[in-house]
């Protein structure tokens, strides 16, 4: 884990994140400032499809700087079916998709690799923490019985499909340094302890699952501060936000997008403790998404009504 500042993260005039996979799909929202939603209809016809949500996250993001764009893919779903179909739905192009950043190894962050790797019909880069490649891993319960988790991704297969695996521990820069990684994040705060249950085996023996391979990306607005957007948070959204300004040394967060893992009798506990500290850091946008829960949702669209967005697959959200 890196105790310096990241050097040469690079500002860019815009941001747009484009919601691929969430939790949940809507398609009677309305446009608001900086936020557009999917239209109803194209040519005055409503269409016979459309748009699936799952229990799982995938992001386009794309910055602007001078006369470029940089996109990058930032998780893939659960299921194979969900956002190759999204895609197709929303007339996205993943040719333009320059790497893949995946927050961690569960399945409902890389469920749709393979084929959308597939599909690009190219050789790409992908960035993860070596941990992602962890198994078994699996989610203990109260009664004594274990869930495995499926092992969704290996090395081997993801090189017979072109992509080219880089295993990072630390912070790094990717697209042209417009866009940080963070890499393995610290845990600092007192409240934000993890996946409770979570197991791994190593050499024969299980042990706490802590998750390490959780990691999220930052991308620094000129005249704005900092957007950061989680997977899923498990090494807790605060945790998260406070490591974006450790390595790029900058305080300000305009923006935080993505899973707060808030989920469940674990986490609801400290939906309010993780509420006083956005307003502590008080980013400008804040949008809660996947594992967040509904229940968290709901708070934090009463304690920021002027942030919060509610997401929606197909959602675009301007900066």
């Amino acid at each position: 884990m890196s105790n310096e500042v990241l050097d040469g993260l690079r500002e860019v005039d815009g941001l747009v994140v484009t919601t691929l996979m969430d939790n949940y799909v809507d398609v009677l929202l309305r446009n608001s400032t900086g936020v557009r939603r999917p239209p109803m209809a194209l040519g005055g016809e409503i269409p016979a499809d459309t748009l699936l949500a799952e229990h799982g996250l995938s992001l386009l993001a794309a910055v602007a700087i001078g006369e470029r764009t940089h996109h990058i893919l930032f998780d893939c779903g659960y299921s194979k079916v969900g956002l190759p179909h999204n895609v197709k739905m929303l007339e996205i192009d993943l040719g333009q998709v320059e790497v893949i950043v995946l927050s961690h190894g569960h399945m409902d962050h890389t469920g749709a690799l393979y084929p959308i790797a597939e599909s690009l019909g190219r050789s790409i880069p992908l960035v993860l923490h070596p941990d992602a490649f962890l198994s078994p891993r699996y989610f203990g319960l109260e009664d004594g019985r274990k869930l495995v988790f499926p092992q969704t991704i290996s090395r081997h297969e993801m090189e017979k499909r072109g992509i080219e695996v880089l295993e990072r521990r630390n912070p790094s820069l990717i697209a042209e340094d417009t866009i940080a990684v963070t890499g393995e994040i610290e845990r600092v705060t007192d409240f934000e302890k993890g996946l409770p249950n979570a197991l791994v085996e190593r050499n024969g023996t299980l042990e706490r699952d802590d998750i390490l391979d959780d990691q999220s990306i930052v991308i620094k607005l000129k005249g704005k501060g900092l957007v950061v957007i989680s997977g899923c948070g498990h090494a807790g959204i605060i945790n998260t936000m406070l490591y974006a300004r450790k390595i790029t040394g900058i305080n300000t967060i305009h923006g935080v997008l993505g899973g707060f893992h808030l989920q469940g009798p674990a986490f609801e506990p400290i939906v309010e403790r993780t509420i006083a500290e956005f307003k502590a850091i008080k980013p400008e946008v804040t949008v809660p998404m996947h594992c967040t829960g509904w229940a968290a949702i709901k708070r934090f669209s009463e304690e920021f009504p002027s942030s919060f967005v509610l997401n929606s697959v197909g959602t675009r959200i301007s900066f």
